[in-house]
């Protein structure tokens, strides 16, 4: 069971509209409205990192990769 907390936030009036009228519309509470996009925009920040971190790993192994590669050219003789 997810463990909730009351918490007291002021917010434009357009939003607040908002959030009732998707409220209204999707048959949900506002609180529930909040929580949905506060948890959309997690996990949007989550894959954002992610990728950030994919691409950190790909640009290390691409480094590595070259030296391996250097280093093979000066231990393994070439064939002829």
């Amino acid at each position: 069971m997810t463990r909730t907390a009351k918490l007291t936030v002021s917010l434009p009036r357009e939003l607040i509209s908002l959030a009732d009228r998707i409220a209204r519309e999707k048959k949900i509470s506002r609180s529930k409205v909040v929580s949905a996009c506060l948890q959309d925009l997690a996990e949007k920040q989550r894959v954002a990192e992610m990728a950030e971190g994919y691409k950190a790993m790909a640009k290390e192994q691409k480094h590595l990769a070259a030296v391996a590669s250097k280093m093979e050219h000066e231990v393994v003789p070439e064939w002829k």
